[in-house]
């Protein structure tokens, strides 16, 4: 055991934050062997569970730390509380965390006031993130980054591009993660002029040169405004090799363009980089099937068998009274599964009433229609957002958080049933809200 050495344990328990499932095994085991546990021991292992999307475990060590009469915590971690509750969108274990530390008197910790701003946003709260950052009296570079992000993701732009001169004005210099953030915001927005403004202006007024995340925000950007070619050149003429990022940018574009022949291009680009990554040999399936190329979709199938690569499954997330519940596509595990499958039936019939029509080009199968529209039915997203309405009372917000990019059919179906309920839904997927 490490009775006699915590010091080694805590060093252990970091080295296997990353590890995985595997890694976070190991760490657990470490930390449980650990008999005089300190504040790092419990942060550390916190801190596996965080970077490692296991929020209700690491809200269950907090529990235990709370309930500990030797050891106390401190900025740190509630810090690392706060990134658990902004990956799973717990957002009632987020307030109750700023509550603590309105007790505790840190609100002016700078670590503490970046992380709750950064929380609220991706809690889909950013207005009350605004109050956050407008209450911290103390700001360095990250927490004025952390706002801009957070309205970026939100599809705010106006207001990231508004608080980004304003940062420069309050003699903070932007570093290279800030203009990550503002360029990112001017991609979702799809103001092509002002990216390219911000993006010129980054090595000769504020020396940051260009990196690959810039790059990649330039190439998403003119992707989604539909200048394939221009970032396609823009690849072409960059001076260090793209990665998978900037390739999987493109490729996206191609799918909602329709461009096959540029798809072709990034996908070979993308095997060469990443060959075990399925998501991109799923995209190119799905451009495949809006084509029409059902021969192609199978061979592409065929290469994934051969190569054992299975897609990872899609889940989503909602907390309810402190727990994290989690749904998979066609969800039978969860115990109100049956409460939930009839009142998915009652929305349906109520969304074909307001009009609804399924999108079933979301479903890349060669199977006829009313396969795909059962198929759709049963998106994780729709499980939680029916089980978020079940569980809550009339009126009040449902937050969802999926691992995965949500596809249009649940894009449009969420809207609707939010008009049909009269709720305000809040939706994060892989790439934005």
């Amino acid at each position: 055991g490490f009775d006699r050495g915590v010091s080694v344990g805590n060093t252990l328990l970091d080295a296997y934050a990353k590890g995985g499932e595997r890694g976070v095994a190991v760490a657990r085991k470490i930390f449980d062997q650990i008999v005089d546990k300190d504040r790092v021991s419990y942060n550390s292992i916190m801190s596996v569970y965080a970077q490692n999307g296991m929020s209700n475990e690491a809200f269950d060590v907090f529990r235990i730390l709370v309930n500990d009469k030797v050891v106390t915590f401190n900025s740190i971690t509630l810090s690392t509380v706060l990134l658990a509750a902004s990956h799973s969108g717990a957002l009632r274990i987020g307030k109750c965390i700023h509550d603590q530390v309105i007790r505790m008197g840190l609100e002016d910790d700078v670590i503490v006031g970046t992380s709750i701003i950064d929380m609220y946003c991706k809690c889909g709260r950013v207005e009350t993130a605004r109050k956050a950052f407008d209450r911290m009296k103390n700001k360095n570079v990250r927490s004025w980054t952390a706002m801009i992000a957070g309205y970026g993701m939100h599809g705010h732009a106006d207001k990231a591009l508004e608080l980004f001169p304003a940062m420069i004005d309050s003699g903070v210099r932007p570093n290279y993660i800030t203009f990550v953030s503002v360029l990112a915001a001017c991609s979702h927005a799809g103001l092509h002029v002002q990216g390219w403004r911000w993006f010129n202006a980054m090595k000769g007024r504020f020396g940051v040169e260009p990196g690959l995340e810039h790059y990649g925000c330039m190439v998403d950007l003119l992707s989604r405004a539909g200048f394939l070619q221009r970032a396609y050149d823009l690849i072409q003429t960059m001076k260090m090799k793209p990665d998978s990022i900037i390739w999987s940018s493109l490729l996206a574009a191609c799918r909602i363009h329709k461009n096959v022949e540029l798809a072709e291009i990034s996908v070979a680009r993308l095997f060469e980089l990443d060959p075990s990554n399925c998501g991109y040999y799923m995209l190119l399936s799905h451009i495949y099937a809006d084509a029409g190329r059902w021969k192609d979709v199978e061979r592409v199938r065929m290469v994934m068998k051969n190569r054992g690569l299975v897609k990872p499954p899609g889940f989503s997330l909602l907390e309810l009274n402190g727990e994290v519940h989690m749904f998979l596509i066609g969800d039978e595990e969860h115990p109100q599964r049956d409460k939930i499958y009839e009142f998915l039936e009652e929305l349906n019939q109520k969304l074909l009433e307001a009009g609804y029509v399924s999108n079933t080009a979301s479903v890349c199968h060669d199977v006829d229609e009313e396969e795909k529209e059962m198929t759709l039915r049963v998106h994780s997203e729709k499980l939680a957002v029916a089980f978020g309405i079940m569980n809550t009372v009339p009126g009040s917000t449902v937050s969802v958080v999926k691992n995965l990019r949500v596809c249009s059919d649940c894009h449009s179906v969420i809207k609707l049933i939010s008009k049909i309920v009269d709720r305000e839904f809040v939706v994060r997927d892989a790439k934005r809200f």
